[in-house]
């Protein structure tokens, strides 16, 4: 399997070697781990770095399972009682996500993250990449109750991840990506073994990842449907973020190669304080989990939306983006990466019901117009 960076046609990425000496000083490549060829190893900066630059561009979640995906196109339909065949189905999903893959607007929007069936059944990795979108894939499979703590999820599909992400690369697949959901409330969760299984999870994900020629993507999703604090919620994404990159460093994951998915530090949907904490604040929580936990190397931050609004996911990352652009030069979030976005349902709302109502033309409009809001709250001028 090839790993040239220009094999997938649409994209390049520079791969060569440093130009001086000079230049050698500050390559990544210069003090590598033996499992990491330079190569390899400068597409994956590389390609990290395409995907959150030009600051403000973003990525499409696209990576809803074909059920998740169903249930979203028959929630966004007003037409009562039409039902589909499994043929239908599959055609209809196929369908949805070429009309807006054809017309992404490259000048927001850097990759997006493809389930297995529109990668690999459906083939449509080359549709993006034709038009300079980066294309990836998830990783993750499904996940499984801790034992110790059945409440909490750990997250599966590492035993046959090397080969699929290798043949997720010869589809066309740059960068990969692999959620874990880590429950939160204001005394008991998480367990320190839910933290301990989910960032070893995701730091031998990451290492996979990039023996297969993939940057990883890790996404520790902290849950805030429960009763914890702002203060509480910041202790918890501090304590995860930092686990998962001990055990990147244990794995050798080469950080310059890699992205962050993290959610926003918000208080619990049932603590008091939710209705009255400020944008500000969240952005400010945020921004500090963001400089005491991840590694300066990692090449930028991609947060997720989860269950906010689309309103509210825009105003968190507007909020955490005006403050580093507000924040003096001494100060520690002025040396945070990029800040942007990858979001799903805050990216394709709107766009879903206009096109299953049959307007083609609006929903790409629609598209276009909230990608343009993620990437002005990207750049902090929203």
């Amino acid at each position: 399997m090839s790993l040239n960076a220009t094999a997938t046609p649409g994209y390049t990425f520079s791969a060569s070697a440093p130009a001086s000496a000079a230049a050698a000083d500050t390559d990544p490549t210069s003090f590598l781990y033996p499992h990491h060829p330079a190569h390899v190893a400068r597409e994956l900066v590389a390609t990290a770095q395409a995907l959150v630059h030009p600051r403000g561009k973003g990525i499409y979640a696209t990576d809803e399972t074909p059920e998740g995906i169903e249930a979203r196109l028959l929630a966004a339909s007003t037409a009562a009682g039409k039902v589909f065949s499994d043929a239908e189905k599959r055609e209809r999903r196929r369908r949805w996500r070429e009309c807006l893959y054809e017309s992404l607007p490259t000048d927001y929007i850097s990759g997006v993250i493809l389930y297995h069936e529109t990668l690999i059944d459906f083939q449509l990795a080359p549709v993006l990449a034709a038009r300079g979108i980066i294309p990836g894939v998830r990783a993750d499979t499904d996940a499984h109750p801790l034992p110790i703590s059945p409440l909490e999820p750990a997250t599966q599909g590492l035993d046959d991840l090397l080969p699929r992400l290798q043949a997720a690369r010869a589809a066309g697949a740059r960068f990969t990506k692999w959620r874990a959901p880590i429950l939160c409330d204001a005394h008991t969760l998480p367990t320190q073994a839910g933290l301990d299984v989910q960032a070893e999870s995701l730091a031998r994900f990451a290492a996979i990842s990039q023996q297969a020629g993939l940057v990883p993507i890790v996404e520790p999703d902290v849950d805030f449907a429960e009763d914890a604090d702002l203060k509480r919620s910041v202790e918890v994404h501090v304590k995860i973020i930092s686990q998962i990159y001990a055990r990147c460093v244990a794995y050798g994951v080469l950080l310059e190669g890699t992205l962050i998915k993290p959610s926003f530090a918000q208080p619990g949907l049932k603590h008091p304080s939710r209705a009255t904490t400020s944008v500000e604040d969240i952005g400010l929580a945020t921004a500090t989990v963001l400089a005491r936990a991840v590694p300066i190397s990692v090449a930028g931050i991609v947060f997720l939306s989860g269950g906010l609004s689309d309103s509210d996911a825009i105003s968190y990352l507007n909020a955490v983006n005006k403050l580093v652009n507000a924040t003096a030069p001494t100060s520690s979030f002025a040396r945070l990466p990029p800040l942007t976005f990858s979001f799903g349902r805050g990216l394709q709302g709107d766009a879903m019901r206009r096109w299953v109502a049959g307007d083609e033309g609006g929903a790409k409009k629609a598209f276009e117009e909230r990608a343009r809001k993620c990437w002005e709250a990207a750049r902090g001028v929203a």
